[in-house]
């Protein structure tokens, strides 16, 4: 048993805490605000998370990808909305010392996960590959969804951490531009290799 949990904990955090689009704008958004102003949008990415989740556990997930070309939909709206999130992260006038910033919030993560078939599909893998032992099929899905989300968590926290780091290192309004401009390039650029290998254009 402690095996198998294991193998799932160490299997979701390489999977969702590996460096992608959502990991990279938490970071870029803890960079942009601080951790504090971040976490609006932790929770709503791992509000969209948690639908995937249950998706996957329950089999929705999987016919959601079985359609190809609504995939494909789903995908360029994450990318598009992925797009948004950067630009507002580069446009984002708050000072260091501001608080209250809203130019990223609950609502961008949340729909960013929602519409991000990766998400789907890095929770059906796991769901496929890794297999609890329990007798019951609907206590080993809850078991396995609770470690998931719980795994995830600490992933993306991590993330936003990290990115919070940094913006605490910027001394002036300067370097927290060119910091925000940074990440904001970074994620455009993360999108467009995953554009291509996606072969979306």
């Amino acid at each position: 048993m402690l095996e198998a949990i294991i193998s799932l904990a160490f299997t979701t955090f390489l999977l969702l805490g590996s460096p992608g689009p959502a990991p990279l704008a938490l970071a870029a958004v803890g960079a942009s605000s601080g951790v504090r102003e971040g976490v609006p949008f932790l929770l709503g990415i791992l509000s969209g998370l948690l639908v995937a989740i249950v998706a996957s556990a329950t089999g929705l997930g999987a016919l959601l990808l079985s359609f190809p070309q609504l995939t494909q939909v789903l995908q360029v709206a994450a990318l598009l909305y992925l797009l948004y999130v950067a630009y507002k992260i580069a446009t984002n006038k708050s000072a260091l010392s501001s608080t209250g910033d809203k130019s990223v919030g609950f609502m961008d993560g949340f729909i960013l996960n929602l519409f991000n078939p990766k998400a789907y599909a890095a929770c059906i893998a796991i769901f496929a590959n890794v297999a609890l032992p329990f007798e019951s099929q609907v206590q080993a899905s809850v078991v396995a969804a609770s470690i998931l989300f719980a795994v995830a968590i600490v992933a993306d926290a991590l993330w936003l951490y990290f990115g919070g780091v940094l913006h605490r290192v910027v001394k002036t309004s300067q370097q927290l531009r060119y910091l925000r401009l940074f990440f904001a390039s970074l994620l455009v650029l993360l999108l467009g290799y995953v554009t291509l290998s996606s072969n979306l254009v």
